[in-house]
């Protein structure tokens, strides 16, 4: 955790050097797992080996059995049982004296002609077997075998073996090897000793974080990192996390924090995602297809148990608030919010989040002064990102702005209109003054720069056209922010329907005189944000028609350079891949195979664009999506 708030540093130098402490991490918690499952295999393999001593002595007891009459054993089913005991006990000495031989046995032994050859198991882990005289005997067998992922207790198993419910009949996990111990449940006896739950716990739990942040890092850094020696994995991340995630203590609840974070954050900022599968059973907790997507039920079921475990704590119910907006139920999660932002946290942290998601639920819900109000409180909460706060607030601002010069009287209108206006550019002129505060890697923050720019380009055209500072703003910049936090996957149709009319102020309404004056960038920007709303509602020929005629058409030079909206092109081609992807259900004339493949080439274009503005945010969509076509596309080949 200490590198990775290293690679936050403002400082280049002490993130370059997280960076090496990441590497250092990556590999010590490689080689731990590593361990652990070699040892997991070790242990299926003396399993084996002892159900195939059973096997062994219950042939040879049958044999016995069939002459018992003289042998004085008959048919007495008291005899029977009393038989049965030393044979279970027979096994356990065996299994014990091969255990204490193959951990006694030297890491090299001398060949006939005197020359040394390694052994076979000189890496395998055993248990130390101080003696075996003082070692109690069992009723009943009380280990388990387990078999391709399948867990059974022998205790419960027929001496009778029957080759129809033999090994070979066990289902077979569609799993790699690398995941020998992840259907293990914190109560197995495997975790009996405290040291190594928490030892697993953790390792599962710091590793799966590394992988799953690695392989969403986008793709022109992700090709650097796999050059030094990262290798992101976010199927077995996830996998490593949801084990993790078991266990009752810090690792497990910080593996819940983390897994929740990710379906409520991460897979809700993006589009292209594969269909989650709901599995029950012990293959569940192994199926790399579970954790895919928004696995809506094992995360409602998460939350739940962790709500169980940590009653009292907030950070609880703001999950559940972000879980509600996933669902399209963001006047929930705004109640939800409210009420918990009544009692007081012992950690600040857990309020400013509180407020910052309330701010961007009341955004999504088009609540235009509790959007402001709250972003104006997140200063104060926050010493990071001031500038988009405050730029924020000013937008919502110009969104109230414009309503009431719809709808209000010409008597009321002049003081509104007025407030409104002075609020907006206020807040939108603070923004640049808060710009550049805060670096990451010693660069400016993303968003500052974006802030910046756009409120300069605003004050240049007001001055070229001799208009007010408000009436020179383009294009929503409050609906701007929806799209770049992609607030339609949690809106409902009505919410959407309140933003495509937002929109239609800049091209339908009387109203805005200027927009015969915009530039062809501004008008890419109305064109992107009112397809990516038209895709939401489940219009894609409308989206691609207007994508195809606000963007795609026009050449890319145009679209660059200066004060324009360069992110607008592959922002663009994005969306096109997005729409593909939606439609590979539907048919419209294609295959599925057809529509995935066009989306592919729409994913691959954005994928390879040159730099341009927020390229790291629209670049984990573009990750994303290559991760999931990925997957698609092995899984059409098994």
């Amino acid at each position: 955790m200490g590198a990775v708030v290293c690679v936050l540093n403002e400082s280049l130098t002490e993130s370059i050097r997280g960076f090496y402490k990441i590497r250092k991490a990556f590999m010590a918690l490689d080689a731990l797992l590593h361990a652990e499952n070699k040892y997991m295999k070790g242990q299926s393999r003396n399993s084996i080996e002892g159900r195939k001593s059973i096997d062994s002595l219950r042939s040879n007891t049958s044999k016995q059995s069939i002459n018992g009459t003289s042998a004085g054993l008959g048919n007495n089913s008291t005899g029977a049982k009393k038989q049965e005991k030393p044979l279970l006990n027979v096994v356990r000495q065996k299994e014990l004296a091969t255990a204490a031989q193959s951990r006694a046995s030297p890491k090299s032994q001398e060949t006939s002609d005197g020359s040394k050859e390694d052994s076979d198991d000189d890496e395998e882990f055993y248990d130390v077997v101080e003696s075996q005289e003082d070692i109690p005997k069992t009723e009943t067998y009380a280990g388990h075998i387990e078999i391709n992922g399948v867990t059974q207790d022998l205790a419960k198993q027929s001496l009778d073996f029957d080759s129809r419910s033999g090994i070979q009949d066990l289902p077979q996990m569609a799993i790699s090897s690398d995941h020998q111990i992840l259907d293990h449940d914190p109560d197995s006896e495997i975790f009996s000793n405290p040291i190594d739950v928490f030892v697993h716990s953790g390792a599962n739990l710091w590793f799966g974080l590394l992988l799953v942040m690695i392989s969403m890092i986008p793709p022109a850094f992700n090709k650097l990192l796999f050059i030094i020696g990262f290798h992101g994995d976010r199927d077995r991340g996830l996998l490593l996390l949801w084990q993790a995630s078991k266990f009752h203590n810090i690792n497990g609840a910080m593996a819940g924090l983390v897994l929740l974070g990710y379906y409520h954050g991460v897979v809700g900022f993006a589009d292209i995602l594969p269909e989650p599968v709901s599995l029950k059973g012990p293959e569940a907790a192994l199926s790399q297809q579970n954790v895919r997507g928004y696995p809506k039920e094992r995360c409602e079921e998460l939350l739940q148990d962790m709500r169980a475990r940590h009653p009292k704590s907030q950070l609880w119910l703001l999950e559940e608030a972000r879980m509600e907006a996933m669902n399209c139920h963001l006047s929930s999660a705004l109640s939800i919010l409210k009420t918990s932002s009544k009692t007081k946290s012992p950690l600040k942290q857990v309020e400013a989040l509180n407020m910052f998601e309330m701010s961007l639920n009341a955004m999504y819900i088009h609540d235009y002064s509790l959007c402001a109000e709250s972003f104006l409180k997140c200063i104060k909460m926050n010493n990071w990102s001031h500038a988009l706060y405050y730029y924020i607030a000013g937008a919502a601002h110009v969104e109230m702005y414009r309503r009431d010069k719809l709808s209000i009287r010409s008597s009321e209108k002049k003081a509104a209109l007025q407030k409104h206006a002075e609020k907006a550019t206020e807040y939108f002129r603070l923004s640049t003054k808060h710009a550049g505060k805060k670096k990451f890697m010693a660069r400016q923050l993303p968003f500052d720069v974006f802030v910046t720019r756009k409120v300069q380009k605003w004050e240049t055209r007001a001055k070229e056209w001799n208009v007010a500072f408000i009436d020179a703003v383009g294009v929503s910049p409050l609906d701007e922010m929806i799209f770049f936090w992609n607030g339609y996957k949690r809106m409902n149709k009505e919410e959407m329907q309140t933003s495509l009319e937002n929109l239609a102020w800049s091209d339908t309404r009387k109203e805005n005189e200027t927009w015969v004056k915009e530039e062809k960038d501004e008008k890419a920007v109305l064109a992107v944000l009112r397809a990516a709303t038209l895709r939401a509602l489940g219009r894609w020929d409308d989206a691609v028609k207007c994508l195809q005629d606000g963007v795609l058409d026009i050449d890319r030079a145009e679209l660059k350079g200066g004060l324009r909206d360069d992110w607008t092109a592959p922002s663009a081609h994005y969306e096109r891949g997005a729409v593909c992807w939606m439609r590979r259900k539907e048919g419209g004339g294609k295959s599925e195979m057809e529509w995935v493949k066009e989306c592919e080439s729409w994913v691959e274009k954005a994928a390879k664009w040159e730099s341009y503005e927020l390229d790291a945010r629209i670049g984990l969509k573009v990750a994303t999506a290559q991760d999931t076509l990925k997957k698609y596309w092995e899984g059409t080949r098994r």
